[in-house]
Protein backbone atom coordinates (compact mmCIF):
# COMPACT_ATOMS: atom_id res chain seq x y z
CA UNK A 1 0.00 0.00 0.00
CA UNK A 2 1.51 3.62 -0.80
CA UNK A 3 1.68 5.94 1.94
CA UNK A 4 2.14 9.36 1.87
CA UNK A 5 4.47 11.18 4.32
CA UNK A 6 4.59 14.77 5.45
CA UNK A 7 7.78 16.50 6.37
CA UNK A 8 7.35 14.77 9.98
CA UNK A 9 7.04 11.36 8.63
CA UNK A 10 3.16 11.18 9.26
CA UNK A 11 0.92 9.03 7.11
CA UNK A 12 -1.36 11.36 5.37
CA UNK A 13 -2.95 8.86 3.00
CA UNK A 14 -6.68 9.57 4.97
CA UNK A 15 -6.49 12.78 4.59
CA UNK A 16 -5.58 13.23 1.39
CA UNK A 17 -8.31 10.75 0.39
CA UNK A 18 -10.93 12.48 2.10
CA UNK A 19 -9.87 15.67 0.59
CA UNK A 20 -9.95 14.19 -3.07
CA UNK A 21 -13.68 12.53 -1.82
CA UNK A 22 -15.08 15.87 -1.22
CA UNK A 23 -13.51 17.77 -4.36
CA UNK A 24 -15.25 14.62 -6.41
CA UNK A 25 -18.68 15.21 -4.15
CA UNK A 26 -18.71 18.78 -4.07
CA UNK A 27 -17.98 18.82 -8.24
CA UNK A 28 -21.22 15.98 -8.46
CA UNK A 29 -23.75 18.15 -6.16
CA UNK A 30 -22.60 21.89 -6.23
CA UNK A 31 -24.44 24.54 -6.82
CA UNK A 32 -23.92 27.22 -9.75
CA UNK A 33 -24.49 30.58 -8.65
CA UNK A 34 -26.11 32.92 -11.55
CA UNK A 35 -24.20 35.70 -12.04
CA UNK A 36 -25.74 39.38 -11.33
CA UNK A 37 -25.66 40.07 -15.66
CA UNK A 38 -27.67 36.89 -16.12
CA UNK A 39 -30.09 37.84 -13.46
CA UNK A 40 -30.52 41.57 -15.17
CA UNK A 41 -31.08 39.74 -18.16
CA UNK A 42 -33.86 36.95 -17.23
CA UNK A 43 -35.86 39.85 -15.46
CA UNK A 44 -35.60 41.92 -18.82
CA UNK A 45 -37.11 39.11 -20.37
CA UNK A 46 -40.29 38.78 -18.27
CA UNK A 47 -40.74 42.47 -18.22
CA UNK A 48 -40.84 42.49 -21.80
CA UNK A 49 -43.04 39.55 -22.12
CA UNK A 50 -45.48 41.83 -19.44
CA UNK A 51 -45.38 44.46 -21.69
CA UNK A 52 -45.93 42.57 -25.07
CA UNK A 53 -49.07 40.83 -23.47
CA UNK A 54 -50.21 44.32 -22.28
CA UNK A 55 -49.92 45.75 -25.53
CA UNK A 56 -51.25 42.50 -27.08
CA UNK A 57 -54.60 43.30 -24.95
CA UNK A 58 -54.43 46.83 -25.03
CA UNK A 59 -55.00 46.79 -29.13
CA UNK A 60 -57.44 43.57 -28.94
CA UNK A 61 -59.40 46.35 -26.67
CA UNK A 62 -58.81 48.47 -29.16
CA UNK A 63 -60.16 47.33 -31.92
CA UNK A 64 -63.07 45.80 -30.44
CA UNK A 65 -63.95 49.68 -29.83
CA UNK A 66 -63.31 50.37 -33.41
CA UNK A 67 -65.76 47.92 -34.40
CA UNK A 68 -68.63 49.19 -32.32
CA UNK A 69 -68.07 52.52 -33.40
CA UNK A 70 -67.82 52.04 -36.94
CA UNK A 71 -70.83 49.74 -36.73
CA UNK A 72 -72.81 52.75 -35.00
CA UNK A 73 -72.02 54.97 -37.54
CA UNK A 74 -72.99 52.74 -40.04
CA UNK A 75 -76.53 52.21 -38.10
CA UNK A 76 -77.30 56.03 -37.74
CA UNK A 77 -76.00 56.54 -41.73
CA UNK A 78 -78.83 53.95 -42.25
CA UNK A 79 -81.24 55.41 -40.40
CA UNK A 80 -80.07 58.99 -41.75
CA UNK A 81 -80.85 57.30 -45.55
CA UNK A 82 -84.92 56.61 -44.41
CA UNK A 83 -85.23 59.92 -43.15
CA UNK A 84 -84.43 61.77 -45.69
CA UNK A 85 -86.68 59.60 -48.13
CA UNK A 86 -89.53 60.51 -45.92
CA UNK A 87 -88.42 64.20 -45.86
CA UNK A 88 -88.20 63.93 -50.09
CA UNK A 89 -92.12 62.52 -50.10
CA UNK A 90 -93.92 64.83 -47.74
CA UNK A 91 -93.67 67.97 -50.16
CA UNK A 92 -95.16 65.69 -52.35
CA UNK A 93 -98.22 64.59 -50.02
CA UNK A 94 -99.13 68.19 -49.03
CA UNK A 95 -99.28 69.22 -52.13
CA UNK A 96 -101.93 66.72 -53.18
CA UNK A 97 -103.73 67.18 -49.73
CA UNK A 98 -103.92 70.27 -50.32
CA UNK A 99 -105.57 70.17 -54.05
CA UNK A 100 -108.28 68.16 -52.00
CA UNK A 101 -108.66 70.24 -48.39
CA UNK A 102 -107.07 73.41 -49.38
CA UNK A 103 -108.93 74.90 -46.13
CA UNK A 104 -107.20 72.35 -43.56
CA UNK A 105 -104.26 74.82 -43.72
CA UNK A 106 -103.53 74.04 -39.81
CA UNK A 107 -102.81 70.55 -40.69
CA UNK A 108 -100.92 71.42 -43.82
CA UNK A 109 -98.48 73.66 -42.09
CA UNK A 110 -98.22 71.64 -38.91
CA UNK A 111 -96.43 68.87 -41.28
CA UNK A 112 -94.25 71.28 -42.97
CA UNK A 113 -93.14 72.85 -39.66
CA UNK A 114 -92.40 69.40 -38.46
CA UNK A 115 -90.33 68.51 -41.32
CA UNK A 116 -88.48 71.39 -41.09
CA UNK A 117 -87.77 70.97 -37.87
CA UNK A 118 -86.74 67.44 -38.21
CA UNK A 119 -84.59 68.10 -41.49
CA UNK A 120 -82.57 70.66 -39.25
CA UNK A 121 -81.52 69.13 -35.98
CA UNK A 122 -79.17 67.27 -34.79
CA UNK A 123 -78.32 64.34 -32.71
CA UNK A 124 -80.42 61.07 -31.82
CA UNK A 125 -81.95 62.49 -28.77
CA UNK A 126 -83.28 65.63 -30.77
CA UNK A 127 -83.76 63.72 -33.72
CA UNK A 128 -85.99 61.09 -31.69
CA UNK A 129 -87.93 64.12 -30.58
CA UNK A 130 -88.36 65.72 -33.60
CA UNK A 131 -89.49 62.58 -35.54
CA UNK A 132 -92.13 61.90 -32.75
CA UNK A 133 -93.83 65.10 -33.52
CA UNK A 134 -93.66 65.05 -37.24
CA UNK A 135 -95.12 61.22 -37.12
CA UNK A 136 -97.86 62.64 -35.08
CA UNK A 137 -98.75 65.67 -37.86
CA UNK A 138 -98.51 63.03 -40.76
CA UNK A 139 -101.66 60.95 -39.21
CA UNK A 140 -103.49 63.86 -38.72
CA UNK A 141 -103.11 64.30 -42.24
CA UNK A 142 -103.64 60.84 -43.00
CA UNK A 143 -106.77 61.20 -40.69
CA UNK A 144 -108.50 63.86 -43.10
CA UNK A 145 -109.08 61.03 -45.88
CA UNK A 146 -111.62 60.35 -43.21
CA UNK A 147 -113.56 63.67 -43.84
CA UNK A 148 -112.67 63.83 -47.84
CA UNK A 149 -113.08 60.68 -49.58
CA UNK A 150 -112.41 61.66 -52.51
CA UNK A 151 -108.68 61.37 -51.56
CA UNK A 152 -108.47 58.20 -51.03
CA UNK A 153 -109.61 57.50 -54.59
CA UNK A 154 -106.20 59.48 -55.93
CA UNK A 155 -103.72 57.47 -56.58
CA UNK A 156 -100.67 59.83 -55.83
CA UNK A 157 -102.21 59.85 -52.20
CA UNK A 158 -102.63 56.26 -51.39
CA UNK A 159 -99.09 55.62 -53.09
CA UNK A 160 -97.49 58.25 -51.04
CA UNK A 161 -99.21 57.07 -47.84
CA UNK A 162 -98.20 53.56 -48.40
CA UNK A 163 -94.37 54.34 -49.24
CA UNK A 164 -94.45 56.70 -45.94
CA UNK A 165 -95.89 53.43 -43.88
CA UNK A 166 -92.77 51.29 -45.51
CA UNK A 167 -90.38 54.12 -44.88
CA UNK A 168 -91.41 53.91 -41.16
CA UNK A 169 -91.25 50.41 -40.84
CA UNK A 170 -87.97 50.42 -41.97
CA UNK A 171 -86.52 53.45 -39.85
CA UNK A 172 -88.21 51.42 -36.75
CA UNK A 173 -86.14 47.96 -37.73
CA UNK A 174 -83.02 50.08 -38.29
CA UNK A 175 -83.58 51.95 -34.94
CA UNK A 176 -83.65 48.26 -33.30
CA UNK A 177 -80.37 47.61 -34.74
CA UNK A 178 -79.04 51.50 -33.62
CA UNK A 179 -79.54 50.85 -30.16
CA UNK A 180 -78.34 47.31 -29.71
CA UNK A 181 -75.03 48.47 -31.57
CA UNK A 182 -75.46 51.55 -29.23
CA UNK A 183 -75.83 49.58 -26.42
CA UNK A 184 -72.91 46.94 -26.66
CA UNK A 185 -70.72 49.98 -27.42
CA UNK A 186 -72.03 51.99 -24.23
CA UNK A 187 -71.64 48.92 -22.33
CA UNK A 188 -68.26 48.20 -23.08
CA UNK A 189 -66.54 51.81 -22.71
CA UNK A 190 -68.16 51.52 -18.93
CA UNK A 191 -66.55 48.08 -18.27
CA UNK A 192 -63.37 47.79 -16.41
CA UNK A 193 -60.76 47.99 -17.86
CA UNK A 194 -61.66 49.43 -21.09
CA UNK A 195 -62.97 52.44 -19.74
CA UNK A 196 -59.96 53.62 -19.06
CA UNK A 197 -58.56 52.96 -22.31
CA UNK A 198 -61.93 54.34 -24.06
CA UNK A 199 -61.46 57.52 -21.55
CA UNK A 200 -57.78 58.05 -23.30
CA UNK A 201 -58.20 57.72 -26.53
CA UNK A 202 -61.35 59.61 -26.93
CA UNK A 203 -64.43 57.16 -26.84
CA UNK A 204 -67.61 58.36 -25.71
CA UNK A 205 -70.94 56.90 -25.01
CA UNK A 206 -73.40 57.77 -27.41
CA UNK A 207 -77.30 58.42 -27.39
CA UNK A 208 -79.83 56.21 -28.05
CA UNK A 209 -82.52 56.78 -30.65
CA UNK A 210 -85.59 56.56 -29.37
CA UNK A 211 -89.01 57.27 -30.60
CA UNK A 212 -91.92 55.84 -30.12
CA UNK A 213 -93.38 52.30 -32.05
CA UNK A 214 -96.46 53.57 -34.45
CA UNK A 215 -98.63 51.28 -32.30
CA UNK A 216 -97.48 53.16 -29.30
CA UNK A 217 -98.37 56.67 -30.50
CA UNK A 218 -101.65 58.44 -29.42
CA UNK A 219 -104.45 57.64 -32.21
CA UNK A 220 -105.61 61.15 -34.01
CA UNK A 221 -108.89 62.64 -32.67
CA UNK A 222 -110.75 63.55 -35.67
CA UNK A 223 -114.47 65.09 -35.05
CA UNK A 224 -116.55 65.62 -37.95
CA UNK A 225 -119.52 67.91 -35.92
CA UNK A 226 -123.17 67.16 -37.73
CA UNK A 227 -124.92 70.70 -37.94
CA UNK A 228 -128.01 69.87 -35.29
CA UNK A 229 -131.42 69.68 -36.91
CA UNK A 230 -134.03 72.18 -37.41
CA UNK A 231 -136.65 72.12 -35.79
Amino acid sequence: MLEILDEDGRDQTWAAFTRLASRRILARYSVTFTPACEVMRMTGFVILGIVVLIAIFAIGMYNGLVRLKVQTDNAWADIDVQLKRRYDLIPNLVETVKGYAAHEKGTLEAVINARNRAMTVSGPAEKAQAEDVLSGALKNLFALSEAYPQLRAVESFTSLQTSLTQIEDAVQNARRYYNAVVRDLNTKIQQFPTNIFASMLGFKPREFFEISAPAEREAPKVSFNTPAASA
